[in-house]
């Protein structure tokens, strides 16, 4: 008989649904109904970047991600798995024939590089990033998280704007549409790509998607300025000066004809800014200001690693724009893969150690420098530094190679600064480091956590695009309360 719809269903699904209601109308009279409403900001088309205020109390007025592109490998630098070390040569127990992204698995291999315990915590943390791993105390790991694809492209989408499908706004543009920016002068929201070119999914991880266009990421980085700001040549400054000045009455006076129109607004606020960066940002990018001591400190000057050293002055130019009141900072370690050996990235398939024993010190002396430089300013009390990749490596190598396959199963991310526990660990992978087992989170759950510290409830910040509410977390995603300083 068909239960799906009968007179006695009816009549008892109405006499419940009706109290519902009546309930939820109570609730809300008494002001005890949670409010689920958009919260959209405010933004003024002629100042498109003006500070705006938070949904709650923010612990972080910015952030500053650290991106290793081509999937850095949990096992061989912050996941330390002793049962992997005892078991080294031997198959996976359940992963027989196991058959991930680029074929059938070998055996279980332990990393190439000793791990030790570092700080007065003890964390154990790999040789591969020794100067990274002083800073263990000061780290807050997420071991368990996880992602949705095991592909690149779509993996760095995933992790950048949420989606893996292109044409979705990105972390940094869902942040400066909800809260502009400390400095007008500058861009709100840089992408400062590797000196070996940019990650493979390129402009989509700081693209606006569906948002207005003034909120991308600006992209350029310490060997590579904004091109085209330099003023032209046989002008002088006080004529260049005279002439923007004149546009500015020409621009006030057009928008005066056309009220309202805040495309115009808009596109004149935009111009005003381009004016203004022609001055800061050649001041902010000028690295000749900085100390000999400051240079050394973080590898800048180092001649014997030409790459480091470029990557190094990213670091530089990363804290300066930090110093500066941007709000929002990619730093990109590693780019899109055009040799093929992975030489250009952390995609370490078929020689991980003699690749990673080229990203290593890339990365690992210019990005402790930079976080204890943050540190030693006072700027970590209201900055948010992430660290992350697009997903992790397989405890395994790969059948006839000396390398790991991609794994979004289980991987490491870690925050330091503003709103995060120090010397914090949370979740985990099993025993081997291949799947999260203790508290998985996943990549949702992480930007929500993000927003979070900056004050925004992930919720509640939507944009309204072709028929959805859409948001940084789709449909999912809850805070990690348990990673808050304050939760």
């Amino acid at each position: 008989m068909n239960t799906l719809l009968n007179r006695r269903r009816f009549f008892g699904d109405t006499a419940i649904g009706l109290s519902g209601i009546a309930l939820a109308n109570l609730l809300a009279q008494e002001k005890l109904l949670a409010d689920a409403s958009p919260i959209r900001p405010q933004i003024d088309p002629s100042h498109p970047f003006a500070a705006r205020a938070t949904h709650h109390a923010a612990a972080a007025k910015r952030v500053l991600v650290i991106f290793c592109a081509g999937a850095c490998s949990q096992i061989d630098t912050f996941d330390y798995k002793p049962e992997l070390i005892r078991r080294h040569g031997q198959p996976m127990p359940g992963g027989d024939q196991l058959v991930t992204f680029q074929g059938e698995q070998g055996n279980l291999t332990q990393s190439p590089w000793k791990f030790k315990p570092r700080g007065q915590s003890g964390k154990m943390v790999s040789d591969l990033v020794p100067h990274l791993a002083e800073l263990a105390d000061d780290m807050c790991f997420i071991h368990s998280m996880t992602g949705k694809t095991n592909t690149h492209g779509p993996g760095e989408n995933f992790m950048s704007t949420g989606y893996t499908l292109d044409g979705f706004p990105s972390m940094g543009a869902w942040t400066t549409w909800a809260l502009g920016t400390e400095n007008e002068n500058l861009p709100a929201y840089v992408a400062i790509s590797d000196p070996r070119g940019t990650p493979q999914s390129s402009v989509n991880n700081w693209g606006p998607g569906f948002l207005p266009a003034a909120f991308q990421g600006t992209a350029f980085n310490a060997l590579k300025p904004l091109a085209n700001l330099d003023i032209p040549s046989g002008t002088t400054e006080k004529t260049d000066r005279a002439t923007r000045d004149f546009l500015k009455r020409i621009n006030e006076r057009h928008l005066e004809q056309f009220p309202g129109d805040s495309e115009l607004a808009a596109r004149i606020s935009s111009y005003e800014l381009a004016a203004r960066m022609q001055l800061s940002v050649p001041e902010v990018t000028d690295l000749s200001s900085e100390p000999q001591s400051i240079l050394h400190e973080y590898g800048a000057d180092d001649a014997t690693n030409p790459l480091k050293a470029s990557f190094a002055k990213n670091c530089i130019l990363a804290r300066r724009l930090i110093e500066e009141g941007v709000r929002f900072v990619q730093l990109f370690n590693g780019a899109y893969q055009t040799g093929g050996e992975g030489v250009s990235n952390w995609d370490g398939h078929k020689k991980i150690e003699e690749q990673y024993s080229v990203h290593g010190p890339v990365l690992d002396q210019p990005c402790a420098a930079l976080l204890k430089d943050l540190k030693r300013r006072g700027l970590l009390e209201d900055t948010l530094v992430v660290w992350t990749t697009e997903f992790g490596r397989m405890p395994t190598f790969q059948k006839g190679a000396s390398g790991r396959d991609h794994n979004p199963e289980g991987f490491t991310t870690w925050m330091m600064g503003a709103g995060v526990k120090p010397g914090y660990s949370y979740g985990a992978t099993d025993e081997f480091g291949y799947q999260a087992v203790e508290d998985v989170a996943t990549v949702y759950d992480f930007h929500a956590t993000i927003l979070h510290l900056l004050g925004l409830d992930h919720e509640r910040l939507t944009y309204y695009h072709n028929g959805f509410e859409r948001r940084l977390t789709d449909v999912h995603g809850h805070v990690i309360h348990d990673v808050l300083s304050h939760a």
